[in-house]
C-alpha cells in the first residue's frame, strides 16, 4: 500500500505571536492553511456555543476531542504504515479512542489503493504551508485523504472547511510535483461508531479552489509574508 513515490518536505513551524507559520524555501514564514481558515472564517457559530456552554466547559470539550483525534491519527498512521497500531492509554478517553481507530481500520480505509505520504508536508512559496494527514490514491484516483473524528456526524454543508483544506492541500502538491490532484475525501467516524465518507471530485473540487483562493486573497488583505530581508 505504501508507495514512497515522491519525497515531501519537512517542514519547519514557527510560533509567532500564537500563529503558526512555516518556512517555505526561500525561508520566508507562510501562515499554516488552518491559520488562513481561522482568520478569514465566521466564528459566529462557535462563540455563541462557547458562551453557552461556558469557558469551562468549551475548554474540556475541545481538550477531549483533540485527546481522541491525536490518539486515532497516529493509529490510523501507524496501522497504513504497517506497524503496531493499537496501543492506547487505559483510560476513558483511551478507550474510545481505540474503539474509533478500530472502525477505521475494520471498514474505513478499505477503498485507499496506495499511500504515497502520511503527515506530509506541503508547501506553496510566499503563500502557504501545511500537513497533509494523507495523500495517495482513493477508488483508483490521486486523492487527498483526512480523517476526521466527531462527537457526531456533521452535515457536509457544516464542514466546508474540510474541503477548503483538502483543495489547498492538493493544489499545494499539484505545484510542488506536476500532479493533477482534483479528489478529496473526507473519512469521518463518530463516538457512536457511526462511518460517513465525504468525496469531491471534478467541478465541485474547482468550486473549492475557488473559494480557498478568495479566502487566501482575503488573509493577504490584512496580513503580510513574514522573514523577508
Amino acid at each position: 500500500m505504501i508507495n514512497n513515490k515522491y519525497t515531501y518536505p519537512e517542514l519547519i513551524r514557527v510560533e509567532k505571536n500564537d500563529v503558526r507559520y512555516y518556512q517555505d524555501s526561500k525561508e520566508n514564514l507562510v501562515p499554516s492553511v488552518t491559520t488562513i481558515l481561522s482568520a478569514t472564517g465566521d466564528h459566529s457559530g462557535i462563540d455563541a456555543w462557547k458562551r453557552r456552554v461556558g469557558p469551562k466547559t468549551a475548554k474540556e470539550v475541545v481538550l477531549e476531542a483533540t485527546t481522541i483525534g491525536t490518539a486515532v491519527h497516529l493509529a490510523i498512521e501507524n496501522y497504513l504504515n504497517g506497524v503496531e497500531w493499537q496501543d492506547f492509554s487505559e483510560d476513558r478517553l483511551g478507550l474510545m479512542a481505540h474503539q474509533i481507530a478500530k472502525r477505521f481500520v475494520d471498514d474505513c480505509l478499505v477503498d485507499i489503493d496506495e499511500v504515497w505520504g502520511l503527515e506530509s508536508g506541503l508547501v506553496v512559496d510566499g503563500l502557504y504551508a501545511g500537513t497533509a494527514d494523507c495523500i495517495g490514491v482513493f477508488k483508483g484516483r490521486p486523492t487527498i485523504i483526512d480523517f476526521k473524528t466527531a462527537k457526531k456526524i456533521k452535515r457536509k454543508d457544516w464542514i466546508e472547511d474540510y474541503f477548503l483544506q483538502g483543495a489547498a492541500y492538493a493544489n499545494a502538491h499539484n505545484v510542488m510535483y506536476e500532479t493533477n490532484i482534483d479528489s478529496i475525501a473526507i473519512l469521518m467516524v463518530d463516538r457512536d461508531l457511526l462511518f460517513k465518507e465525504f468525496l469531491v471530485e471534478k467541478k465541485e473540487f474547482d468550486s473549492f479552489t475557488g473559494r480557498w483562493k478568495q479566502r487566501i486573497i482575503e488573509y493577504y488583505k490584512t496580513h503580510e509574508i513574514l522573514g523577508r530581508e
